[in-house]
Parts: structure tokens; C-alpha cells; sequence
């Protein structure tokens, strides 16, 4: 195992944009060590940079012996740790016996300022530890044995769950940490290469992933960031199927593709796993040949790419890899901050939003019901003005969220109070000179026209350099 403890490296100063490194009316801060933190941190986190900014990633596979072979190639050849660590859990027997090392070094990652991935390759519920051919790729159940699996205290049910108890110590060990995990099981299910998947509909392959997801979260694992994972293979629907294998939102915080057809994702995938996700993060689970800075800027709302294993070295050059870890939209360790969830959060901004004209950001007439108009009026002083910033991403008055009319994402779409329910219609990033933008649609708080009329009514807009376009937030 690699352990890198670089104490010099973890005092530099961040150097990115506001936008990406902080939640509304909060400051960069020095790159110190990370202390515990939940998944909603993380998961705010990643909805604040999508459109602007991703996160560089590179996974270790096995042997789990060497946790962090790959990260450290990466650095050799880029000089930047990756921003994101991915890590097997594994499944010959040889790597699960070193699952503690695995656990030791994720602990190491995440402390020096990554955010962390694990994968699962598992074997068919009914072996202990397999090799990768004929254990998982070549082993595909029969449709009887399905149905077994998928049905509730039966052999292969019972099986399967407890294949899921045998990781539960080493998942359970980083939350005790505070560790969020990015957690990536039965991935690339629309394509049937693996037993898992292949298999759409209600009790296919996402059905498992419910299952998976239902029973460690009954273990108490609630440091877990659902990953679910599709390929942009033409199998089962191709792009238009993915909704086939969709578990549900509620089982999902994370959609995330692997581009190994095509390489890179073509347009129809892109939109595809944007329409899937329903405004949550989408990322670039697996990747061989690193994304370029021109491909990246053309599909801005990635939130990570994680370059697989030995691809590093096989399917990039030196001077590939450098141009995009060096590039100004991607983030490596050192240049973010992971988010706090220690006991001790940060006081909440709250104060008057102003914009245009020293006017401010309004609720119409005071009022709480949902769909009340949001407006620019003369500052006032009165609650319907005074607005706090969240860390999860929302501004909130009157007990109720800033939202995009009907999660809206074209130009002129207007705003409104509506109850906070966690969309992405209602988060909100501020970039550091001004700008608000909403990364559900990609585009800013806008004042159409310019008006200072009081009873404007604010809308999204993309983004450009009039002053109608600039806020100032409460301190």
C-alpha cells in the first residue's frame, strides 16, 4: 500500500474559481486535511461544479495489495494527485483478503483531499470468490435462477445478501470515518457481459440494484452515494433504453456512463444519461483515453471522469494526459476543498439578495403559497427580502426555495417560490464574479431586459457580462 501523507502539499493555497470550490457565500479555504463529511455534502458539492468544472479520476484495480498504484502513475506523469481515488473491493480470494488495505488507503485519500470511488466486481451469489472469467463475465444466470435472486428469502436471495454482509465491516469502517463513498455496484447493467446484467424491466437488472441498495442501507450505511451505471452500447434500446434499467431516484445520486464504445460519449448519450438523471450529477464512470479540454467544454455537465487502470499508461500519451489535468475546468487534489460535515457547520448566510439598481430579490406581496412570483422591488427591509444561503445549494425565504418554474431550463423560464424539495430546479452556484447560475439548466439569475421596475419578474438566462446578471449575496 501507497500511503501518501504530503503535509507541505496539503497547506497550498486553493487557486480555482469560487464556483468551485464553495457553496453560496462561503470562501475558499487552505487545502488542510479533510475531517469527516456526509454524502449530502458531496452530492451538493458535485451539483455545484456540473457545467463549469470537473473532477480528474483514476482507478486501482486489483491486486487491492497496492491500493493506489495507478493514482501514483497518474502523478508521475501529470504531476497532480487525481481528484478523485477509485478503488475494487474485489473478487478473488487473494484481493479479498486484502479488503483492509483497501479500506486503509481510501481512509489516506480522502484525508489528503479526494473524494472517493469504489467499485464491486461481484461473483455469482452462489460462490464465495471467482475469477474474473467464467465468475463474472461468461456466467450468466438462467432466468429461473433470476427470479430465485429477486425473490425475497429465497436460496439465491439470501446468498446475494449475504455476499452484500461481507463487504458491510470494511464500508461500515469509512463511516465511521466519515467517509462519503461514491458507490458504483452491478455497473454497466444494460449490457449482459456480466451476470447481472442485461436484463430490463421491472425485474431486471435495476431491480437488483434496488435490492442491493435497500439491504445495506438497513445495515446502516448511510454513507453511501448511489452510483448507478450504464454503457453506450447499442444493446437493449441503445441510448433510448437506459430508462429500462433505471432503480428510481430514490435509489440513485449519481448517473454515470462508460463511454467504451464510442470512447467518448456521442451526443444522443449525453443527453440520454442528462434526461436519466433528472437533474442529479452525471459522470464519466470508466473512461480508457483521457476526455479532452475541447471535449469536456462541449458536455460541461460531468462532474468526474475516472480513467481505468492501466488505460493511464496504454490508451494516453504523457503530453494528453497533461493538457487536461491542466486544464482550468478540471480539478485535481489540491485545487477543491471536500465539504465539512463535522458538528460545527458554518453560521448560514442571511440577509437581502440585491441586483440591478441596488433593488432587491422579492417575494411578491409576502406571500408563502406555492408559485408566488419572485420579483426585483425596492429593498425594504421585510422577510420577503431577506434570503439565506444553504449549504445545499438553495436560497430560502420564507421558509420556502428559489425555483426554476416547472424545473424549466430555457431562456425566459421564470421563478417562483415553491417548497424546497431537493431538485435541481432549486440549487444555485455562486461564481466569483457574481454570477448565479442554476446548473440544472446551465444558465444564471437573469433580470429581463435590465428593468429596475419594481415587480420584475426574475428569470434564468444564459449567461453574459450585463450588469443585470450580477447579485450580491447576504454576508
Amino acid at each position: 500500500m501507497r500511503s501518501r501523507t504530503r503535509g507541505s502539499r496539503l497547506a497550498a493555497l486553493l487557486t480555482v474559481p469560487l464556483a468551485a470550490v464553495a457553496w453560496l457565500g462561503l470562501s475558499p479555504s487552505p487545502a488542510a486535511a479533510t475531517g469527516p463529511s456526509t454524502p449530502d455534502a458531496v452530492l451538493s458539492y458535485l451539483q455545484e461544479i456540473s457545467g463549469s468544472h470537473v473532477v480528474s479520476g483514476v482507478h486501482n484495480k486489483e491486486p487491492l495489495a497496492d491500493p493506489s498504484r495507478y493514482t501514483a502513475q497518474a502523478h508521475d506523469l501529470t504531476g497532480k494527485w487525481p481528484g478523485l481515488w477509485g478503488g475494487e473491493l474485489g473478487f478473488r480470494a487473494d484481493d479479498v483478503a486484502q479488503r483492509q488495505a483497501l479500506v486503509n488507503q481510501a481512509k489516506t485519500e480522502w484525508a489528503n483531499g479526494s473524494l472517493v470511488s469504489l467499485t464491486w466486481h461481484m461473483c455469482r451469489p452462489d460462490v464465495a470468490t471467482c475469477e474474473f472469467e467464467g465468475g463474472i463475465n461468461g456466467s450468466r444466470l438462467s432466468d429461473s435462477e433470476w427470479q430465485q435472486l429477486t425473490t425475497d428469502n429465497s436460496a439465491l436471495n439470501k446468498a446475494f445478501k449475504a455476499k452484500l454482509d461481507t463487504a458491510v465491516p470494511y464500508l461500515t469502517q469509512l463511516k465511521d470515518a466519515g467517509v462519503p463513498v461514491l458507490f458504483r455496484p452491478l455497473h454497466e447493467m444494460n449490457e449482459g457481459w456480466a451476470w447481472w446484467g442485461g436484463r430490463p424491466g421491472a425485474n431486471g437488472s435495476a431491480r437488483l440494484f434496488r435490492i442491493t441498495h435497500d439491504y445495506l442501507e438497513s445495515k446502516g450505511l448511510d454513507n453511501l452515494l448511489w452510483v448507478w451505471n450504464v454503457k453506450d452500447t447499442a444493446a437493449n434500446g441503445g441510448s433510448g433504453g437506459v430508462g429500462n434499467f433505471y432503480p428510481g431516484d430514490d435509489a440513485v445520486d449519481v448517473a454515470s456512463l462508460d463511454p467504451w464504445v464510442k470512447g467518448y460519449p456521442t451526443g444522443d448519450w449525453y443527453q440520454a444519461m442528462l434526461n436519466t438523471a433528472h437533474g442529479k450529477p452525471v459522470a464519466l464512470a470508466e473512461v480508457g483515453t483521457v476526455p479532452t479540454p475541447a471535449q469536456l467544454a462541449a458536455q460541461p455537465r460531468w462532474a468526474w471522469f475516472m480513467i481505468w487502470s492501466e488505460y493511464l499508461t496504454t490508451a494516453n500519451s504523457a503530453s494528453g494526459l497533461q493538457s487536461t489535468f491542466n486544464n482550468s475546468r478540471v480539478l485535481s487534489q489540491g485545487q477543491f476543498t471536500l465539504p465539512s460535515g463535522g458538528t460545527n457547520p458554518p453560521a448560514t448566510p442571511s440577509g437581502p439578495l440585491t441586483g440591478v439598481g441596488g433593488k432587491c430579490v422579492d417575494v411578491a406581496g409576502s406571500a408563502t403559497a406555492n408559485g408566488t412570483v419572485v420579483q426585483l422591488y425596492g429593498c425594504n427591509g421585510t422577510a420577503a427580502q431577506k434570503w439565506t444561503t444553504n449549504e445545499d445549494g438553495t436560497l430560502r425565504a420564507l421558509g420556502k426555495c428559489l425555483d426554476v418554474t416547472g424545473q424549466g431550463t430555457v431562456n425566459g423560464t421564470r421563478l417562483q417560490l415553491w417548497e424546497c424539495n431537493g431538485s435541481g430546479a432549486q440549487r444555485w452556484v455562486a461564481e466569483s464574479d457574481g454570477h448565479l447560475r442554476n446548473p440544472q439548466s446551465g444558465r444564471y439569475l437573469d433580470v429581463p431586459g435590465g428593468s429596475t421596475a419594481d415587480g420584475t419578474r426574475l428569470q434564468i438566462w444564459d449567461r453574459n457580462t450585463n450588469p443585470w446578471q450580477t447579485w450580491h449575496l447576504p454576508a
